[in-house]
C-alpha cells in the first residue's frame, strides 16, 4: 500500500466522528450511526484507491450502511485494498453521551483481511509483552497467569476488560476466582482490545464475545502495535453456519492474527467521538471543531496521535 493512505484514511474517521458527535446524548443511536456512515462513504470516495468492504454490517440486501461487498474510493487507479469498517463503534454510547465511542476502520492489500459475515466472535487480546503466551483454547485462569508472569505482576494486579453482558458470567466468575481484577465496558470492544497494548490504560487482557467486524479491526490494530489477537467465529443458527461455509470459513477453527490480517502491511485509523482512555472526543468551538485520532501502520510499526482543528465553515458537510 502507498504511504499516503495512512493520512487519507484518518480523514475518513475524522469526518465520521465530527458528523456523529452532533448526536451525542440525544438518545438517537440510528441517526448517529447514519451520520457517521454517510460521512465515511463521502470521504472514502475522494481517496485514490479501489477498496472493497470485506467485513462490515452485512450484505447489501440486509444493511443500508457500508455493506460487505461495497466498493469504495475513486476506483480509477491506486492500490486495491480490503476494508474492515465500523462507522460508529458505540452507537448506544453516543446516544447516552457516555465514554468510549469511536469511528474506526482498517485496510490492507486486497485479499489480506478475513472475509466473514457480520456475526459473533469469541476474542482474546493482549499487548506486546504477552504475545505468543496466551491461547484462546486455554482456561481464563491459565491466560491470566501467563499475562501476570509476562508482565512481572502478581495476578491480583492483572486487569481484564470485557463487555458487561450476561453471556460473560462464567468468564467473570473465573477471573474473580483467580484473583484478578475486572474493568467492565458497556459497548465498544475495539477500544478495549487496543487498550491492552498501551501501558497507561492499566489494561492487561481482553476476554469475551463481540462482533466479528470489530474483531478484524482490533486484529489489525494489535498487529500494528505488536500485540496478539485470537478469535473464533460463533454462528447463532444454521443460516450463519451456511454463510461461513460459502465464504470458505471453518467455524471450529481458531483464527490467529495471521488468519485475520495476512501479510506485513495494514493500516488502522480511529477518531474519538466521545472521550476514552486514549483519545479525547470531538469538541465544537463555534467556527471550528477539534478531533483526536490515532493511526497506525503495521509495516513500519508507526503509531501517530493526531489532533485536528477543522473549520466548520469550510467543511459544512461534516456537520449536516
Amino acid at each position: 500500500m502507498e504511504r499516503s493512505l495512512t493520512m487519507e484514511v484518518v480523514r475518513v474517521t475524522e469526518a465520521a466522528a465530527i458528523a456523529s458527535a452532533k448526536w451525542m446524548g440525544l438518545g438517537l443511536k440510528e441517526e448517529a450511526d447514519d451520520a457517521a456512515t454517510t460521512a465515511m462513504r463521502a470521504l472514502f470516495d475522494t481517496i485514490p484507491m479501489h477498496g472493497t468492504v470485506v467485513i462490515g454490517e452485512g450484505e447489501m440486501d440486509e444493511a443500508p450502511m457500508l455493506y460487505i461487498g461495497e466498493e469504495l474510493g475513486l476506483r480509477n487507479g491506486g492500490p486495491s485494498v480490503d476494508i474492515a469498517v465500523d462507522p460508529l463503534e458505540g452507537t448506544n454510547i453516543v446516544a447516552k453521551g457516555t465514554n468510549g465511542a469511536i469511528t474506526v476502520l482498517a485496510i490492507a492489500d486486497r485479499g489480506n483481511l478475513l472475509n466473514a459475515p457480520d456475526m459473533y466472535m469469541e476474542k482474546l487480546a493482549v499487548g506486546p509483552e504477552s504475545k505468543g503466551l496466551v491461547d484462546i483454547d486455554k482456561s481464563v485462569t491459565e491466560n491470566l497467569q501467563a499475562v501476570a508472569k509476562a508482565k512481572n505482576k502478581d495476578i491480583s494486579d492483572v486487569v481484564a476488560i470485557l463487555l458487561d453482558r450476561p453471556r460473560h458470567q462464567k468468564i467473570v466468575d473465573e477471573i474473580r476466582a483467580a484473583g484478578a481484577r475486572i474493568k467492565f465496558i458497556q459497548d465498544g470492544d475495539v477500544n478495549a482490545a487496543i487498550s491492552t497494548a498501551f501501558d497507561e490504560t492499566g489494561i492487561d487482557i481482553m476476554f469475551g464475545t463481540g462482533g466479528a467486524p470489530e474483531g478484524v479491526i482490533s486484529a489489525v490494530a494489535l498487529k500494528c502495535l505488536g500485540g496478539d489477537f485470537q478469535a473464533r467465529l460463533i454462528p447463532e443458527d444454521e443460516a450463519q453456519e451456511l454463510r461461513c461455509e460459502k465464504m470458505g470459513i471453518d467455524v471450529n477453527q481458531v483464527l490467529y492474527l495471521e488468519d485475520l490480517v495476512k501479510g506485513d502491511d495494514a493500516i488502522f485509523a480511529a477518531t474519538a467521538v466521545t472521550d476514552s482512555e486514549l483519545l479525547r472526543g470531538v469538541q465544537y468551538k463555534g467556527e471550528y471543531c477539534l478531533t483526536h485520532s490515532v493511526v497506525m501502520r503495521a509495516k513500519t510499526g508507526t503509531v501517530r496521535f493526531i489532533e485536528g482543528r477543522h473549520s466548520i465553515e469550510k467543511k459544512p458537510r461534516y456537520v449536516k
